[in-house]
């Protein structure tokens, strides 16, 4: 089942149809080569690329997930007809902030990738001291909309109810406001206490408590930055008795997570 990702004014007769064009339209028709009859599932987009998280009583709100068979193919344009509404169970119970260090090469794809697919809500780069990466505004903005491209195909693989924001790049300041007033802070380090203190942090992390997660770039943290993100809240917690690399320390947090929400 393919999935996509649609502006509400693509829904004809009160959402009973729906207009495909454009991008999607030449991908489902030319490189899928879907029929008619076929069928697909949508989110709803809204202007900020989330699905629309409203309080409205209309249908065609929130976090649902809708199917439609293919009625036309034309020459520009796929016309699909509702056959049913299902209540998406994609998106996590919290809302998942990754902080993660601007790390080398094309690191961050892969981290932006495995992220969405593991239920993180928003992803936030950060320059760090020890960040090999220094990127000036106009590199920054290029580098956005490779990354969004990539947060919007990894939630359609993964049929997310949404598609995870990737954040314009930050200081470690301006990362530590922006999580200033998240429930739950929390920042793997391999200095930080034992197993069984992990253990008992994370377990006790509710349903619905947002979620901010710090990850140091190659080089780790300096000291410094331990010390403002404590200072800030965060709880310093350990992933084992081995150095894990930059990306995989994000991976580990979230699958944990995952694991801990849905229950």
């Amino acid at each position: 089942m393919y999935h996509f990702f649609v502006s509400k004014d693509q829904l004809l007769d009160g959402g009973k149809k729906i207009s495909i064009t454009g991008a999607d339209y030449n991908h489902m028709a030319n490189v899928l080569r879907m029929k008619e009859g076929e069928e697909f599932s949508v989110s709803i987009r809204t202007d900020e690329g989330d699905a629309a998280i409203t309080d409205s009583e209309d249908e065609f709100s929130g976090y649902n997930e809708y199917r439609y068979g293919i009625e036309q193919i034309t020459a520009d344009e796929i016309i699909g007809e509702l056959r049913f509404i299902k209540e998406s169970g994609a998106e996590l119970p919290s809302k998942i902030y990754l902080f993660q260090g601007l790390p080398k090469a094309d690191k961050m794809e892969l981290i932006i990738q495995k992220a969405v697919e593991l239920g993180a809500y928003q992803i936030i780069p950060v320059a760090m001291k020890r960040s090999v990466v220094k990127l000036d505004e106009k590199k920054a903005q290029n580098k956005i909309k490779r990354w969004q491209a990539i947060a919007e195909s990894a939630a359609k693989q993964s049929k997310r109810g949404i598609i995870p924001n990737v954040h314009m790049p930050v200081t470690m300041k301006e990362a530590l406001e922006i999580a200033k007033d998240l429930d739950v802070k929390l920042l793997p380090y391999e200095q930080a206490e034992g197993m069984e203190y992990t253990r008992k942090v994370i377990s006790q992390i509710k349903p619905g408590e947002s979620i901010g997660i710090f990850v140091g770039p190659e080089g780790g943290f300096d000291d410094k930055e331990v010390e403002a993100a404590t200072n800030a809240g965060f709880k310093s917690i350990t992933m084992g008795k081995r150095i894990l690399r930059t990306e995989t320390a994000g991976f580990t947090m979230l699958s944990w997570l995952l694991y801990t929400l849905e229950r």
